[in-house]
């Protein structure tokens, strides 16, 4: 991208107090790279209980050791689905509202516990279980592919890139000409969290448009509150506008609306020729073809979970 033309800024919200913790997030180079800066997250140790000590048959002081209860959490069925691989916990909820989940044989339509070693729980008839391996993968998306686990005409979708026998799922969506970033995973925790407009996930796609922006359009489009349809209302945010002819432009939203980006250009009688998402929660696809995949690292694993409010462990 060239020099930057136009910056127009949404209203930041007061920013919280930060805590002692070195929780960094993520920050950008000029380039519109994201790097990752390291964090350490430290947690107490438990706290464990002194062994008593009793007096032996010749006055020696010798050590009891109590032993610890051993206790198996239950958790809610929904939280159980999605930490299976099966679908996310937001999807998990629609199907046991449906019916089509049973725990030990019995249909249940409530937000129920279950213990993840004892009870047996049935989704669609299959029997699921907690996953004890989660995948993260981060894929290039090329054009002319949909953004689901299958496709009922036969056309290509993100997971043809993929070889695992694990069951994964796309985080979110993109439009089927719409290109790069997308995540790839099965820890359902995970994907409600960065999905959810509560935790205003960053995004930033580099838009190609048929024509200048005008200053007076981008800065409505800034400020927000554009009708999109469907209900849909865009939020305020942050457009780069390139400085050689005003035809491409870096927008950074913290929700997904439903084909946001291209609506709200349309609105004002534009044309999108290109959408490319450059940056999702922190990840590019920097140094990467179209098609490709890589593994996260368990540095960016953690960084993810971090921006998601999710215990890391250390």
């Amino acid at each position: 991208m060239p020099t930057k033309k136009i910056t127009l800024k949404s209203p930041s919200p007061k920013s919280k107090p930060r805590s002692k913790s070195n929780n960094s997030g993520t920050d950008f180079s000029p380039s519109g790279r994201t790097k990752v800066r390291p964090t350490i997250v430290t947690t107490a140790p438990p706290e464990k209980k002194a062994p008593r000590k009793t007096v032996g048959r010749h006055g020696g002081i010798k050590k009891v050791v109590v032993p610890q209860k051993t206790t198996v959490e239950k958790v809610r069925l929904n939280r159980f689905i999605a930490a299976s691989g099966v679908t996310s916990r937001r999807k998990a909820d629609e199907l046991i509202l449906k019916g089509k989940v049973k725990v030990n044989g019995k249909t249940v339509i409530d937000f129920v516990q279950v213990n993840p070693f004892l009870d047996s729980v049935t989704v669609n008839g299959e029997i699921v279980s907690m996953s004890q391996k989660h995948i993260y993968l981060l894929l290039n998306k090329p054009k002319d592919t949909i953004s689901t686990s299958k496709d009922e005409i036969g056309r290509t979708t993100v997971l043809d890139y993929v070889k695992t026998n694990e069951r994964i799922y796309p985080v979110g969506r993109l439009d089927r000409n719409t290109t790069g970033v997308m995540l790839l995973t099965n820890d359902g925790e995970l994907t409600q969290r960065l999905t959810h407009p509560k935790y205003g996930i960053e995004r930033i796609y580099h838009v190609t448009l048929d024509k200048p922006l005008k200053r007076l359009d981008a800065e409505a489009i800034a400020k927000g509150g554009v009708d999109i349809g469907r209900g849909n209302i865009t939020s305020a945010l942050h457009l780069d506008v390139g400085a050689k002819d005003g035809r491409d432009v870096l927008v950074t939203i913290r929700e997904g609306k439903y084909h946001e980006v291209r609506l709200m250009f349309e609105k004002f009688e534009y044309e999108v020729k290109k959408l490319d998402r450059v940056m999702f929660a922190g990840l590019t696809h920097s140094g990467m073809k179209r098609g490709d995949v890589r593994p996260l690292s368990p540095l960016e694993v953690r960084t993810l979970k971090r921006l998601a409010k999710l215990e890391v462990a250390v």
